[in-house]
């Protein structure tokens, strides 16, 4: 084997996917994520939609599996159905015993954050009108929160 064989290609033309299925380490890794994509493929399907919609598979380990769900609620709907789904995942041809839970709360992050919220101050005339629409009112849950509103914006 050539010392360049040692050496990523710097042509343009070759495509990671490419390099990686020629090489050992590269072949190992791309089995791999196949195998963990397709065995998350068939836990989504046996899991109810909106859990398996919320799964990945993160590792297989001989026949255990485990799977990272995105916060508590997930993770104990998950454990609840763990002996079934092991089952079922035998049943499709996963040699699976075991699924262990895991709990990744970045997966409930997508990335984005809520942007603030805009807000506009109520000018003289708004806040006139809820002055006047308060007096009106008889004591109640709106009356309140009327009042709030107005000692919030005149601040």
């Amino acid at each position: 084997m050539s010392s360049a064989s040692h050496h990523r290609s710097h042509s343009p033309g070759v495509p990671a996917l490419n390099w990686l299925s020629h090489h050992p380490q590269g072949a190992r890794l791309l089995r791999t994520a196949h195998e963990l994509l397709a065995l998350q493929t068939v836990l989504a399907r046996i899991l109810p939609p909106a859990l398996g919609r919320r799964i990945q598979v993160a590792r297989v380990d001989g026949q255990q599996i485990t799977v990272m769900v995105p916060g508590p609620a997930h993770a104990a709907r998950l454990r609840q159905l763990t002996e079934d789904t092991a089952r079922r995942l035998r049943d499709a041809g996963w040699p699976v015993d075991t699924i262990v839970v895991r709990i990744d709360a970045a997966m409930g992050r997508d990335g984005t954050q809520k942007s603030a919220r805009e807000t506009q101050p109520l000018n003289e005339q708004a806040l006139q009108s809820f002055e006047n629409l308060q007096q009106q009112l008889a004591p109640s849950p709106l009356a309140d929160a009327i009042a709030r509103l107005l000692q919030h914006h005149r601040r």
